[in-house]
């Protein structure tokens, strides 16, 4: 248990022991001062407790002074401050524990099982594969990883899901324009459909088909060419999208198909189970389900009057699925295209009988894409939309994931190409990457790090706020995964990279003024260089060792 877990294990014992409440989960909250000179932590305990107490807030911040006092020989000093803050003085000694921990556990060093027993199934990406991922998918993309591994890293039993829409009007315009692009290619005309496929990559795969099959596919039945078409380009499509995935540093545990979910019978039987529950009607020849009694603006169309199904219907049939496989908690990324679709599925589940809460959604803001000031809209390649593939092998992985996390998902983002290609500070990665690899080549040339019983030198205001930083890793990871908030590791990276590099500055290593000093410097940038590359790794981004 570190200090700051600690300090809330034992302020929630004084507030059930002196004033006989209960606090609940996020009742005691430790935040650590801007001014380190006020103390290493405070808390606000006192003016929450004034609001069930009806006292003075100082006056109960007092008690809870001497009451923590008596409880943790690890506090140097205590004060309350302010309106009733109260700061602690932590041991320096005692600071410098964690060095210890981090050692110990090395790439295991900010697991935790906050989220232990909970089955979460995060959905994210989830693009037709009728093209090639997009920035929008970019952004979708690597948060749902970093999310899971957030998640992974806290004890959720987490899946890593991509439903694939393989089925409906989409697949079948790709069906068509690969069928167009083909036979132009024997000198027909392309005939293709006006909402169907007219990018480069139909005609890459149509090539692809034609240097495997000649003009097989001009002397069969048009039916037979057609089905043909509809499945290989979708197999060709999707295969390049895992591909793209993989090089983008994203794996999926699952990938669901929307037509076998279809063949399989579960949405007649998510039908047949609404149908029971009395939750639809019939109308105008259409299927209805009574989606407005639970939530919704409006009754949803399940069935349309010609016996095909809206997307609605495969959608509520893939959520229940994934809620038979034991997952009690859904998450589901999407565009903000999709901001108006959440309230119906949200409706469906509950009509069903599934919890509140049981589905959450994270909308995907726009990216816009910048460079020298200027918007960049189109591909330099193809005249098309950039894709993932495309800025990656311009900028590289690690500068385009990193990019995409350290802003909030629900806000606009605007991409400067510039700053992700430079090779200096003013590039985040490459700054907390550098701390990396800055700390590695002092350890190269420093005997084995092995733990002490002690560190008692670690008292500069640089080691100080390092160690402080380090010991903040676990519970800002069990933090982000709970919150959902990948960018709040990328926050936690700068300022552990600020306070490396300062340390590094500030403080002589290898030429310490002892040999003991020397021993217990080389030891904390040990634990620095592990729990960066930790936090790094939650990113899905390499720390190199060596720059």
């Amino acid at each position: 248990m570190n200090i700051e877990e600690k300090l809330v294990t034992n302020l929630s014992d004084v507030v059930r022991e002196k004033y006989q409440i209960e606090p609940e989960e996020g009742f005691v909250m430790i935040e650590v001062p801007k001014d380190s000179s006020k103390g290493n932590y405070a808390t606000n305990v006192a003016m929450r407790l004034t609001k069930i107490l009806h006292r003075n807030p100082r006056e109960i911040g007092e008690e809870v002074r001497a009451a923590i006092m008596e409880k943790m020989p690890e506090i140097e000093a205590c004060e309350v401050a302010g309106p009733g803050f109260i700061n602690f003085m932590i041991k320096k000694s005692v600071l410098a524990d964690i060095i210890n921990t981090v050692i110990e556990k090395g790439d295991d060093y900010g697991k935790n099982d906050s989220g232990k027993g909970v089955n979460i199934l995060v959905e994210y990406v989830s693009a037709n594969p009728t093209g090639p991922l997009h920035l929008g998918h970019a952004r979708g993309a690597v948060w749902g990883d970093a999310l899971t591994r957030l998640l992974n890293a806290s004890g959720y039993n987490c899946l890593r899901e991509y439903y694939i829409n393989d089925a409906g009007h989409q697949i079948d315009m790709l069906g068509y324009s690969l069928m167009g692009r083909y036979r132009e290619l024997y000198g027909e005309e392309p005939n293709l459909p006006e909402d169907g496929y007219h990018g480069p990559d139909v005609i890459e795969i149509a090539k692809e088909i034609q240097k495997e099959y000649g003009d097989k596919w001009m002397h069969v039945d048009e039916k037979e060419a057609y089905t043909f078409f509809r499945n290989d380009g979708k197999r060709r499509e999707l295969e390049r999208i895992r591909k793209d995935l993989n090089y983008y540093r994203c794996s999926f545990d699952s990938w669901i198909s929307e037509q076998e979910l279809r063949d399989s019978g579960l949405i007649e039987e998510s039908l047949q189970k609404m149908q029971e529950m009395g939750l639809l009607y019939e109308k105008e020849d259409a299927l209805w389900m009574k989606t407005t009694e639970y939530g919704d603006d409006k009754d949803r169309v399940l069935r349309k009057s010609d016996g095909s199904y809206t997307y609605f219907t495969p959608d509520i049939a893939n959520h229940l699925n994934k809620v038979q496989r034991g997952y009690n908690k859904l998450v589901n990324l999407w565009g903000a295209d999709h901001h108006g679709y959440i309230a119906r599925m949200k409706a469906a589940l509950k009509a069903l009988g599934l919890p509140d809460g049981t589905l959450e959604v994270d909308i995907i803001q726009m990216v816009r894409l910048v460079e020298n000031g200027v918007e960049v809209k189109m591909s330099k390649r193809t005249g098309n939309a950039v894709t993932i593939r495309e800025l990656c092998d311009d900028i590289g992985v690690d500068s385009a994931r990193y990019f995409f996390l350290a802003k909030a998902l629900d806000t606009h983002l605007d991409f400067d190409l510039g700053v992700a290609r430079k090779r200096t500070n003013e590039n985040p990665v490459f700054y907390a990457q550098y701390a990396h690899a800055r700390s590695c080549k002092v350890l190269r040339n420093a005997e084995e790090v092995k733990p002490l019983k002690e560190y008692d030198l670690l008292t500069a205001d640089a080691e100080v706020d390092l160690l402080k930083q380090i010991a903040a890793f676990t519970d800002t990871v069990a933090d982000a995964a709970f919150n959902r908030s990948p960018n709040k590791i990328c926050n936690y990276v700068q300022k552990l990279a600020q306070y490396i590099h300062a340390f590094y500055a500030s403080c002589r290593i290898l030429s310490a003024e002892s040999e003991e000093l020397k021993v217990q410097r080389v030891a904390l940038l040990k634990a620095a260089q592990i729990t960066m590359k930790n936090a790094l790794y939650l990113l899905g981004v390499e720390a190199p060792e060596e720059m």
